[in-house]
């Protein structure tokens, strides 16, 4: 999930700034690597972000296991 989340992020963010670069007649040199240096920031930024959040899941996951209940709401008997 992580390496999927990072992958994304780091695309979505090369397309971007390679448009942008594009679009205010920077040459191709310098538009191409601000979009890669763009890409492989977001790249470990969104690394990050996704591993946080597995650890987050993995560790909720441990609570409601022990448990065997959920935070939310409980369903009523009321019918």
């Amino acid at each position: 999930m992580a390496r999927r989340i990072a992958a994304f992020s780091a695309l979505l963010v090369f397309a971007v700034a390679l448009l942008l670069g594009l679009q205010a007649e920077n040459t191709f040199v310098t538009t191409l690597g601000r979009a890669l240096l763009a890409m492989a920031g977001t790249f470990v930024i969104g690394l990050i972000i996704g591993l946080m959040g597995e650890k987050m899941v993995q560790e909720n996951l441990k609570v409601t296991g022990k448990n065997g209940e959920t935070s939310g709401p409980k369903p009523s008997s009321d019918r």
